[in-house]
């Protein structure tokens, strides 16, 4: 069994999901949280980095680390501190189409002694498959697929549902038909029904 590392800025995050106003902000970002913790928890043993769950999923069966607060790297070697030897996965909070049979796929992709890359369109990470937490660098940022590929033994994931990652509205609305539950629920509420057409 993994253990899977959340990353979870929380407040403040995600301002490109403008025009969406700071409460709609977060209640999708709280969303999108609470389907890929669904993923999570069926998985493995589950670590959310933060500095508090949002307001309502407080009773998640995860275990929260907090945040130090000095970036992703930053929080995922917080959370990887936590971590025995044994294979963990990282995923982002923002990868509302993942369910368990994704990250076990991750899993799946992991060579022995390395890691497998989830990454995004643009060339960032959306997912990590480590063998080893100490296998772990902090090089996130543009072009961090890459870096992560080179730091050990490694094969770049072919794992759709984890390169769908959300960052803008657009994002949210061209992956509507496949969002979980909660992220669903949240677009409706917001008026955004994800069942609409395209």
């Amino acid at each position: 069994m993994p253990t899977i590392v959340v990353p979870y800025r929380g407040r403040g995050g995600k301002r490109r999901l403008a025009p969406l106003d700071d409460e709609a902000r977060e209640a999708v970002a709280a969303a999108m949280l609470a389907d890929v913790v669904a993923a999570a928890t069926a998985v493995g043993r589950t670590l959310v980095v933060a500095r508090a769950l949002p307001t309502g999923l407080a009773a998640l069966p995860v275990e929260l680390v907090e945040d130090p607060g000095r970036g992703q790297g930053a929080a995922v070697a917080a959370a990887l501190d936590h971590v025995a030897e044994g294979p963990a996965l990282v995923v982002n909070a923002d990868l509302p189409c993942a369910t368990p049979r994704d990250l076990l796929a991750l899993l799946g992709e992991l060579p022995e002694g390395g890691l497998a890359v989830a990454a995004a369109a643009d060339g960032t990470t959306n997912a990590l498959a480590l063998s080893s937490p100490s296998l772990f660098e902090p090089v996130y940022g543009p072009g961090s697929a890459a870096r992560f590929l080179a730091l050990a033994p490694a094969r770049r994931a072919s794992v759709p549902a984890l390169a769908d990652d959300v960052d803008t509205l657009d994002d949210l609305l061209r992956l509507r038909r496949r969002l979980g539950p909660a992220t669903a629920h949240a677009l409706a509420r917001l008026g955004l029904h994800a069942g609409a057409a395209a």
